[in-house]
């Protein structure tokens, strides 16, 4: 088993399956959406044909919202997906954002959750997509003023309860929206059990082959509730131990991973660049990310405080850093590397994805 193919063919990050950003983001359950600008391309480039334009029909028509949902970061997730999403992962992410505001000295009064609640409310009935800035303006219609830091907070709460989510996408600034308006009303919810299942399987088919930490790092879940999804996929899914190996001077160590019985295993070739935009679920989606991460290198792909920079991949394995806000491509391979007509194969489909 080589895992670095299978991870590209099941990411979609070569020979990509699907035509519509809302697929991709189905497929892959949750997409880490840290960057506001790059999250774009993250969805896109998985597409078979990658268009700008057809994401951000996408979002506005709310097929796919933006949200905290997990690890207290933001993720993509489609509307489809958004109601159980919400209700399996919200008890976690209240008590992680509670021990945040509690390290912080902070505490929010049930009074002035609810105050505000309701002002958040009205903003969004009001403008349709309210950015911070004009929260912060309501807010100050309604004498109530505070800092960015403790406004965040009401904002992660009123999306962890289902009552906002992401409004239309602009160039660089978030906005908020009714969550029953862009996604639709809350449905009937479902068995818990249920919930744990479709959660599981969408994280292996899309990251597969991937360990049960892997798993537990990515669904911000605890373990026994990992092991309780593996379990409820039965036979769709198998473990397997990845024997010592070598591919591109990396090694493998011996561990297990799990694989579905839908693992996509053929259509790699060698050869192939990607550019690959900062906090992709291609290494934030791991804890086993040394697979297609040289250590030595690892410093050059994220530090230890959870920021992550655009990177390059060959062949899957990280080997350089790239620029995507520039005009000409601009990279630093610091494997010694000198990549030239893949390389612009890459560059040229970032652009045409930028202008389409």
């Amino acid at each position: 088993m080589n895992p670095v193919a299978i991870r590209l063919l099941n990411q979609q990050l070569i020979v990509p399956q699907f035509k519509t950003p809302t697929e991709v983001v189905s497929h892959m359950g949750a997409m880490q959406a840290q960057e506001y600008r790059m999250m774009r391309w993250a969805v896109d480039m998985r597409t078979t044909k990658p268009s700008h334009k057809a994401l951000k029909e996408a979002f506005d028509n709310g097929q796919i919202i933006r949200l905290h949902l997990m690890r207290g970061t933001w993720q993509l997730v489609s509307a489809e997906d958004y109601w159980w999403m919400i209700d399996l992962c919200a008890p976690k992410a209240i008590a992680a954002t509670k021990g945040w505001m509690h390290s912080n000295k902070i505490s929010i009064p049930d009074e002035e959750l609810f105050r505000v609640r309701d002002i958040l409310i009205q903003t969004a009935v009001d403008l349709g997509s309210a950015t911070k800035e004009d929260i912060i303006k309501a807010l100050v219609e309604h004498n109530m003023q505070m800092d960015d830091h403790r406004l965040s907070y009401h904002i992660r709460m009123a999306e962890f309860s289902g009552t906002l989510c992401s409004g239309d996408l602009l160039p660089t600034k978030a906005t908020y929206a009714l969550s029953t308006e862009k996604v639709g009303p809350r449905p009937a919810q479902i068995d818990r059990d249920e919930a744990l299942m479709r959660f599981t399987r969408k994280y292996f088919q899309s990251h597969q082959p991937a360990t049960l930490e892997d798993f537990v790092w990515w669904s911000g879940q605890n373990v026994n509730d990992c092991r309780k999804g593996i379990a409820l996929l039965g036979d769709t899914i198998h473990k397997e131990r990845l024997r010592v190996g070598a591919s591109a001077g990396m090694t493998w160590k011996g561990r297990d991973f799990y694989l579905t019985d839908s693992c996509r295993t053929r259509g790699f070739r060698t050869g192939k660049i990607l550019l690959i935009p900062p906090y992709d679920e291609y290494l934030i989606g791991y804890k086993s990310r040394d697979i297609v991460l040289p250590p030595e290198h690892r410093h050059r792909a994220h530090n230890n405080s959870g920021i992550f920079q655009p990177i390059i991949a060959r062949d899957g394995i990280i080997c350089g850093n790239w620029s995507p806000f520039k005009d000409d491509c601009q990279v630093d391979f610091f494997d010694g590397s000198n990549e030239t007509e893949s390389l612009q194969e890459a560059w040229t489909q970032y652009q045409r994805f930028r202008n389409k």
